[in-house]
């Protein structure tokens, strides 16, 4: 509703540039009021954006004053334009049968009026959501930068912390776990055969290499070795031949960046966990290309709607960190086909 009524609120620059425009017929010195009337406008503007979006703009005068003037200029026919045709139009069609005589065809298209009334208003509400962003886009060019700069700081952050937990869990409790199996193991040789304390040991002793196995996958989820020391296409592989569902893999890939080949391999790990969990299917194949471009399809159920979950927004958000894209096909009883695209150049 902000928007809507930051939309409308659109009136006013606009009177004072029809203003200027009927006096500057009476004389040609009258255009001269556009020099005050442009910071009066550059003020509105910013009141109004305030008003709709609440949150600090960064003042840069010489940008409020261009937008001042393009809003005289140009902005408000915009906006008048599709508010004409957004609620003039179905305002039109609903009266038609008042100044109509043919009265079938003006019903029907008094209903089309009334149908294409919450259309209309969901149009201007769209365009006003779009006109503060433009706004605040024009006079905060930065801060689009600054929050992707941000976010690949925070991703970047976030993988460190990934790889030291790893090396962590490796090189500190998988140790000690391993010392303790092995040491578990020579007290179940020297314990005589159907004793309770060789029973209790040897409990022990497979309960020690459960968790060491648990660790160890711990370990791959948080940040896989393969991935680290061989590259991608061997971390593709490793992953394809623990998914319940059979994987065929065609990837043949130069190491890339490490960002790259991370968001790339967790892309793949969640493409799978879902295949799994939702899709039905018998097959999966992964194609990876140099580019770097992959391709995950199913033959399962089809039907996968990133609005219904979080997990596909998650994978897209985690790809434009890069500058990657994704792209999904889904129709109805399958196949589905993931596309993701990230720039290595």
């Amino acid at each position: 509703m902000r928007a809507l009524l930051y939309l409308l609120a659109g009136v006013i620059p606009g009177a004072v540039a029809v203003a200027i425009t009927v006096a500057a017929f009476g004389t040609p010195f009258a255009v001269l009021l556009a020099v005050p009337a442009v910071p009066l406008v550059a003020w509105f503007e910013l009141w109004r954006l305030r008003w709709a979006d609440p949150g600090p703009v960064a003042r840069n005068r010489r940008r409020e004053l261009g937008l001042g003037l393009v809003s005289l200029v140009a902005l408000w026919w915009i906006d008048l334009i599709l508010v004409v045709f957004a609620v003039g139009g179905p305002i039109v069609l609903i009266v038609s049968p008042a100044v109509q005589e043919d009265l079938g065809p003006a019903i029907v298209a008094s209903v089309a009026g009334v149908v294409l009334v919450p259309v209309g208003i969901h149009v201007l509400i769209m365009w006003g959501r779009a006109r503060v962003l433009m706004v605040r886009s024009h006079l905060e060019p930065r801060r689009l930068e600054e929050v992707v700069a941000s976010r690949a700081r925070l991703v970047d952050a976030f993988e460190a912390e990934r790889r030291r937990i790893e090396r962590d869990l490796h090189d500190g409790a998988q140790q000690r776990l391993v010392a303790l199996s092995m040491r578990l193991g020579l007290a179940r040789l020297d314990l005589r055969d159907g004793s309770p304390a060789a029973e209790q040991v040897a409990q022990a002793h497979e309960e020690a290499k459960k968790a060491l196995t648990e660790l160890r996958e711990l370990i791959r989820g948080v940040h896989p070795r393969v991935l680290t020391d061989r590259g991608l296409a061997a971390a593709v592989r490793e992953v394809a031949s623990r998914s319940p569902v059979p994987v065929e893999v065609e990837a043949d890939l130069a190491r890339l960046p490490e960002p790259i080949e991370a968001t790339a391999y967790f892309v793949v790990v969640e493409a799978l966990a879902n295949v799994a969990k939702h899709s039905q299917a018998r097959t999966v194949l992964i194609r990876v290309r140099d580019g770097l471009v992959m391709e995950i399809s199913d033959d399962g159920v089809g039907g996968a709607d990133p609005a219904k979950g979080t997990g596909l927004t998650g994978l897209a958000d985690r790809l434009a960190v890069v500058g990657g894209r994704l792209s999904l096909s889904s129709p109805a009883g399958g196949p589905t086909t993931m596309r993701v695209e990230i720039p290595c150049g």
